[in-house]
């Protein structure tokens, strides 16, 4: 996955889509040709596809009309029609139609004794769909700057705000889940770093979002000398925080760990999740304390580059089932910064994260 880099100032939000497809417009085309065949593949008619993103379209319109702006911005310095593009932003609504599996892993501390948030996460999806994503620095109309990861056409996936708040991104399924789309859940993530300071505003901000697809968002926040998180569990049946631990820790995979929410979840077992899940439990305790690259390597464990944590792609499966570890990225609030490495947490230990 080779990752692209544009600091933008302008505040408008369709003027800043038409940056982002001027500079990129390949990519955007490309990407979007990607998803649509992925979407056929998973036995989803263009009709299904476009029915999904229409509705999904209108939710975003009314509901943070701002990233309809960008999204239609996007795709007019592209040269493409509008729902395409919009196809990619509302890509997980459109695969809650279909069987699917997800892979992320995501750890953060936040130190019971003060100083900031300690955060890693992978990025586990299809290279097939993503050999190009972007990292944008961008400033809202109120003037927040934000900085994410992200791929060409969704609206953010992992990031930081100046106000001393950051967000990991993980996919779930639950039985609730539906063709009905909602509000993009990568339009949630987004609206979050531009508007939120604390947890409680991102709860706020994802209580506020009728959504027909599940993903949990682990929110941090650094001020005043003290690190509070929470993982935002959000379906169409509702939304619930999961808190750190007694040693501060809140640790997410790709299944639901709230109890009433846990009683639907979907999520398919050949994802690893617990297994992961548990992986994370049993090192965290050697990660804290370091800087993001040996903070990746005790990720791993002893069993390095066959951890868990690293997915590697089954050449054996169809295209379409095979996953990866694209991305592992850690979050410095105090420093306004992503770190990240393209590649899995034991690519990061030995050649170290670059920074964003």
């Amino acid at each position: 996955m080779k990752l692209h880099t544009l600091r933008t100032t302008t505040t408008d939000s369709r003027d800043r889509g038409r940056e982002i497809g001027s500079r990129y417009a390949d990519q955007v085309r490309d990407v979007s040709a990607r998803y649509l065949a992925h979407f056929e593949v998973l036995g989803l008619s263009q009709k299904t596809v476009r029915d999904i993103v229409a509705h999904s379209y209108d939710a975003l319109h009314d509901w943070y009309p701002a990233l309809v702006e960008e999204s239609d911005g996007i795709a007019e310095a592209s040269g493409i029609e509008p729902w395409r593009v919009a196809a990619v932003g509302a890509r997980t609504e459109v695969l809650a139609a279909a069987p699917g599996k997800g892979e992320c892993t995501t750890a953060v501390h936040t130190p019971p004794l003060g100083g900031p948030p300690e955060t890693i996460q992978t990025w586990d999806w299809h290279d097939s769909l993503t050999p190009d994503s972007l990292l944008l620095s961008l400033v809202t109309g109120t003037g927040r700057r934000v900085k994410l990861f992200t791929e060409f056409g969704t609206a953010a996936k992992i990031g930081v705000n100046d106000a001393g708040l950051g967000l990991h991104f993980n996919i779930l399924r639950h039985r609730s889940d539906n063709d009905s789309g909602g509000v993009p859940v990568h339009a949630v993530a987004r609206r979050v770093l531009e508007e939120a300071t604390t947890v409680a505003e991102a709860c706020d901000i994802v209580a506020s979002a009728t959504v027909s697809a599940s993903t949990v968002l682990t929110v941090a926040t650094y001020r005043d000398g003290h690190a509070a998180a929470a993982a935002i569990e959000m379906s169409p049946a509702g939304f619930a925080e999961v808190r750190p631990d007694a040693d501060g820790w809140v640790i997410h995979t790709n299944h639901f760990l709230d109890s009433r929410l846990a009683d639907g979840d979907t999520g398919r077992p050949e994802s690893a999740s617990v297994e992961r899940y548990h992986h994370a439990l049993a090192v965290r305790g050697s990660m804290t304390g370091l800087s993001a690259p040996k903070r990746a390597a005790a990720f791993c464990g002893g069993d390095g580059a066959a951890a868990v944590v690293c997915v590697h792609a089954d050449d054996s499966q169809p295209g379409h089932e095979q996953w990866s570890t694209l991305l592992t990225a850690s979050l410095d609030l105090p420093g306004f910064a992503l770190e990240y490495r393209a590649g899995n947490p034991d690519a990061a230990a030995r050649e170290g994260l670059d920074r964003f």
